[in-house]
């Protein structure tokens, strides 16, 4: 028995071939009875897409590629479920790729390697700079992710992000109006990624803005943003003297905000009242982590809607377009860990 084809399905399904093309790309359009119909069909006669054919049909082959440093950090897997429910519903399948933050892995990405089988990549880079790209930035379909301050630097790419700056500004304002005094950060980046500048910028501002001196005793550097490196860097902080010692700490990751918690924990200090803590991602931990903890939240709906529009129109275009950078949303959620008001859960 040969290959079951589009015509079997359509013929079992009793519907169009088209219409079956249409429910095995996940398009639009198509009725829920429909589809279940056609669904049904499929695996009963066990079909299976050919990707080799259809790239030769069409060109594309309906992959994509969502590469992030780490999958185990909450934030990046959140990430991953938005793009692969916002593709899905353009037709594209996403396969999703870990760099842990290897510069070689996240240029072989961003250079289309791979690309046989790709039709474009949405890449989270941590080590690769703009001009690391710019010699091959027009070769292969490309959308970055993260935090970029261009500056004088050439835009080589598609690129969405927040606004890194603006979230570090207000979430230490917040800790500057509740009347901290000595607010510390942890997240001051070893390898000095560009996330790690940039919220650094904003802490250092809203210190100015607020009449606080910046104290970089006060700093404490990370080599991830993870809850290890957040809890030995808040343990760090708390050997200070007492008069240097911090009232309240930005952390610039959720991540790194619970292990510091975990820190101030074993100590015994109290969250907020001796020591309040706020992050970075809006995690799901950190809403149910106690207390809860305060938090900039990036809208990652958004960003995953502006990367996967920006990769489907640079896909679907055979002439060169001008690269946007476009900014999405945040906004910052006050909790019990700077606040120590108790709010109840979404139930």
């Amino acid at each position: 028995m040969g290959a079951v084809t589009l015509k079997d399905v359509a013929e079992r399904a009793g519907v169009s071939i088209k219409t079956v093309s249409n429910v095995v790309r996940n398009a639009p359009r198509v009725s829920d009875a429909t589809r279940v119909r056609v669904l049904e069909a499929v695996g009963e006669l066990g079909y299976r897409p050919n990707a080799s054919a259809r790239r030769l049909r069409t060109g594309r082959s309906g992959l994509i590629a969502l590469a992030v440093p780490d999958l185990t950090t909450p934030y990046f897997a959140e990430l991953a479920h938005h793009v692969a429910r916002e593709a899905s519903g353009r037709g594209f399948t996403v396969l999703i790729e870990e760099t842990r933050g290897d510069a070689r892995e996240e240029l072989r990405l961003a250079t289309g390697v791979g690309a046989s089988l790709l039709d474009g990549v949405i890449l989270s880079p941590l080590r690769v700079s703009p001009a690391d790209l710019a010699p091959v930035a027009d070769e292969f379909p490309l959308v970055l992710l993260g935090e970029r301050s261009y500056g004088g630097e050439q835009v080589v790419a598609d690129h969405v992000l927040i606004d890194n700056v603006a979230a570090a500004r207000e979430v230490t304002a917040h800790l500057a109006s509740l009347g901290r005094t000595r607010i510390g950060a942890i997240g001051v980046d070893e390898q000095g990624s560009a996330t790690s500048r940039q919220r650094l910028t904003g802490f250092q501002q809203a210190l100015y803005e607020a009449g606080l001196r910046y104290d970089p005793r006060l700093a404490a550097q990370v080599g991830e943003f993870d809850r290890p490196n957040g809890l030995a860097a808040m343990r760090t902080l708390l050997q200070l003297p007492g008069g240097v010692r911090p009232d309240a700490v930005f952390c610039f990751s959720d991540m790194l905000a619970v292990g510091a918690q975990r820190a101030l924990h074993e100590a015994g200090l109290d969250i907020p009242g001796d020591v309040a803590v706020a992050g970075v991602d809006g995690s799901a931990e950190g809403l149910y982590s106690t207390p809860s903890l305060t938090s900039v939240v990036p809208d990652q709906a958004s960003i995953a809607a502006m990367a996967v529009s920006c990769l489907a129109t640079r896909i679907g275009s055979e002439d060169p377009l001008p690269y946007e950078v476009r900014t999405a949303p945040h906004r910052l959620a006050v909790r019990e860990s700077t606040d120590g008001v108790r709010r109840p859960l979404p139930s």
